[in-house]
């Protein structure tokens, strides 16, 4: 995980009208992990607005493949959730 928040860390652009509200808090993102490893079907249990919703699904969407779960065997569809920071300094 420690890796993934580095991807996100590099690849988030904070919305510049959250930026100008000087928004920060934490958007929750619900989302499947298919068994090849693919994001899909993204909901945003808690947001912020201004734009960093729609901004932390885009990165995620982009995102590369994440280890599939695994039951007997074989992959299997994870749902997952995830806080997404969104911090100013």
């Amino acid at each position: 995980m420690e890796k993934y928040y580095e991807y996100l860390a590099r690849n988030i652009n904070y919305p510049i009208e959250a930026q100008k509200k000087y928004v920060s808090g934490r958007v929750i993102v619900q989302f499947i992990v298919e068994p090849d490893g693919s994001l899909t079907e993204f909901k945003v249990l808690r947001g912020l607005g201004y734009g960093l919703e729609e901004e932390a699904v885009r990165v995620l969407k982009k995102s590369p493949k994440w280890v599939p779960g695994i039951q007997n065997y074989k992959p299997v569809r994870v749902l997952y959730t995830m806080p997404i920071h969104f911090g100013l300094q």
